[in-house]
């Protein structure tokens, strides 16, 4: 049986010390710490739950009721890519439903569609897509929108899905609509941990890219056009708040 030790190197352990220094406590650093597991393994073990313990100090229960708790972080080993399809109400409305369907069927296998979390080819291998439906991902004034590692793809529909996972199966990487430039699962893990290139222009090569959207937009643009401000507020004390 693997080992916590044996499958985080000198250089992971080295990476969550960081992370540690980063917090006055160093419990708090367990949420890019687990983000530093997946950008290893792919997901969280209990291998990966046990490295987080021992570094941090803390229990592998404790450990566990946050891994369980947040749905970024996976139990099972993702793909090279991870895509989530928001389903929430507006992009549901809009599509999104009909397009996490349509991925389903297109990704499945001898008639079976690909479940929610599940992976089309071999976990972490070149080509391999793990498929979400995901509550909303803020940015219903562009629905229906998906991701890939976190970054957006707006107005999709269920052709121009199929088109980008098909993309990304040949090994392609879209440029997405807003946002950094595409990378894999793993380095979206290692970013998200809080560990990027020092040199300035490799960093900024993956991080650059648009962040908005004219839709976004439009209601500063309008209200700039007409003059119109939001109402000053008035000074109110603080409620007072009875000492313990």
């Amino acid at each position: 049986m693997t080992t916590a030790k044996e499958l985080f190197d000198a250089d992971t352990v080295a990476k969550a010390q960081e992370l540690m220094a980063r917090y006055p406590q160093s419990r708090s650093a367990l949420l890019p710490m687990l983000h530093l597991v997946q950008s290893v393994q792919g997901f969280v073990s209990q291998e990966g739950v046990t490295f987080c313990a021992q570094q941090l100090g803390l229990s592998e229960a404790e450990v566990s009721a946050v891994v369980t708790f947040y749905t970024m972080y996976k139990r099972k080993p993702c793909g090279e890519h991870l895509v989530s399809v928001c389903t929430n109400t507006l992009c549901a409305a809009l599509g999104g439903d009909a397009i996490y369907r349509t991925l389903q069927e297109h990704l499945g296998e001898d008639g079976k569609p690909l479940g929610h979390e599940e992976t089309a080819g071999t976990p972490g291998e070149p080509g391999s897509i793990t498929l979400e439906h995901a509550e909303c991902l803020a940015a219903c004034d562009l629905a229906p929108v998906l991701q890939v590692n976190y970054e957006y793809y707006d107005k999709q529909t269920p052709d121009s899905a199929v088109e980008l996972v098909d993309a990304l199966r040949r090994g392609e990487k879209p440029q997405p609509t807003r946002g950094a430039p595409l990378g894999d699962f793993k380095s979206a893990e290692l970013q998200l941990a809080g560990f990027f290139p020092e040199d300035e222009e490799t960093y900024r090569s993956l991080v650059d890219g648009p962040s908005q959207a004219p839709e976004t937009l439009m209601g500063a643009r309008i209200a700039q056009e007409r003059g119109w401000t939001a109402p000053a507020m008035a000074d109110a004390p603080l409620p007072e708040v009875e000492k313990k």
